[in-house]
């Protein structure tokens, strides 16, 4: 008897805490979903129309898609965008690897101080750093161009990318490694071959991850590029919304534009994004 109840109380408390983590799921999709679908709803409204929380449409109007796109720029904006992102993302994703994988799996003199310097750079706001870069770049040159911005980027997502590869590869069984320098593998083969494809999945989440920061990045493309025509989707945004602060409807129409290539992204990509995240919880 006392075996039976307590299996039973085993499975009332798993389904109990099943049923609280549907709950929160859905909590939290909720919370996310609902400010998407009033921005859209709103994107969709006549122009000029005062729009307040989710209204649905009278009259579908997408209108201002094409006003917001040829007002804003938005071709030259997204193009620079991505001039700024296929920069950063694959320069990023090397160095982290390259820095892991030496950090993770080898004793290297001063590698866990290394490592703690790198995890410290996690604390640093790109606000407080966004002037003296700034005076910086100046005295390089590197001002008012994509260059500067790219290699700002590199290194402010770099801490994060570096103490996410080095948890990977730290996790990956010795003998794994053993193995392969027995047969004769240098270090570089042990990398390219036989842990990289491994690393999949952890390195398209952070190249997914480390796209987001460079698309949504703002502060720093208003301060490091005064030239409008080089700036940003978002920071074109910005300029979009002190432009046109009454129009609610193609203001919508303007964020939805900028958000779309991140949402085609993970719609695309987001089997790897969750078995990333899940193995490096799995990992940790």
């Amino acid at each position: 008897m006392s075996s039976a109840s307590s299996v039973s109380s085993v499975n009332s408390a798993t389904r109990g805490e099943r049923w609280s983590g549907y709950t929160l799921l859905t909590v939290m999709a909720i919370a996310v979903v609902i400010p998407f679908l009033s921005v859209f709803l709103a994107s969709v409204q006549p122009a000029g129309t005062p729009v307040v929380g989710l209204a649905w449409p009278e009259r579908w109007s997408w209108d201002n898609y094409e006003q917001a796109w040829s007002v804003a720029g938005f071709s030259d904006l997204i193009r620079n965008s991505l001039v700024i992102a296929v920069g950063v993302v694959p320069a990023t994703l090397v160095l982290a690897a390259l820095a892991g994988y030496a950090l993770g799996t080898m004793r290297l003199p001063g590698g866990n101080a290394v490592a703690a310097f790198f995890i410290a750079g996690l604390t640093i706001p790109v606000e407080l750093i966004v002037v003296p870069l700034y005076y910086d770049l100046r005295g390089l040159g590197l001002t008012n161009s994509h260059l500067g911005v790219i290699l700002v980027e590199i290194a402010l997502f770099m801490p994060f990318g570096v103490f996410w590869m080095r948890t990977h590869f730290a996790s990956t069984p010795p003998s794994l490694i053993e193995a392969a320098r027995i047969d004769g593998a240098s270090s570089f083969t042990v990398l390219v071959r036989i842990l990289l494809p491994l690393a999949r999945p952890s390195l398209m989440t952070l190249g997914l991850l480390v796209f987001m920061w460079s698309w949504n990045q703002f502060l720093l493309v208003l301060v490091l590029i005064q030239d409008t025509t080089m700036h940003t989707a978002p920071a074109g945004l910005g300029f979009f919304v002190g432009q046109n602060g009454t129009d609610i409807p193609t203001l919508a129409a303007g964020t939805i534009i900028v958000m779309l290539p991140i949402l085609i992204l993970f719609v695309l990509f987001q089997r790897s994004f969750i078995a990333g995240l899940l193995q490096g919880a799995m990992k940790g």
